[in-house]
């Protein structure tokens, strides 16, 4: 796995569900998205957002975030503007059922708040279909616009 994705096996996927059963495939579905040739990575990446960040949220939603941010900040992955767009997805998804996941979602997307800012800014990172930096842009204002009513308030200054 390299440095890239390499603290997946630090998470237990087997305790965790998504949309269809457990999320113990979520790692090799991350890793293709990484290193798949585009068939393959543009078939993880629907499933994965089938599985996480099709409304309702899941437990391993939260889990995957962190993943998506590297996959979206390494320049060989092939589709990161659809990575981008997977989490402003999820960020707009929600489980009223299970509020904490959704509040555990929508964090961990906006952790990554630094990133979508230097992507944003970096005008020269393109995928096939999209630009990164448009993409990572729209992320940006979802995440500086977000209110859902499982979330706290966001705090007054962003700067």
């Amino acid at each position: 796995m390299g440095t890239v994705l390499g603290a997946m096996r630090n998470v237990r996927w087997h305790e965790l569900q998504h949309a269809y059963g457990s999320a113990s495939q979520v790692p090799g579905v991350l890793s293709r998205i990484a290193w798949g040739d585009a068939p393959s990575s543009d078939e993880a990446l629907n499933d994965l957002e089938r599985w996480i960040g099709t409304p309702p949220v899941f437990d391993s939603t939260a889990a995957t975030v962190p993943f998506l941010w590297e996959l979206a900040a390494t320049d060989t992955v092939r589709d990161r503007a659809g990575v981008l767009d997977l989490l402003s997805t999820i960020l707009a998804a929600g489980n009223p059922e299970h509020p904490a996941w959704t509040r555990a979602a929508h964090g961990a997307v906006a952790e990554g708040r630094g990133t979508a800012v230097r992507l944003a800014a970096d005008d020269t990172a393109i995928s096939p279909h999209r630009t990164v930096s448009a993409a990572a842009t729209r992320l940006l204002a979802a995440i500086d616009g977000h209110t859902c009513p499982a979330c706290p308030a966001p705090p007054p200054d962003r700067a």
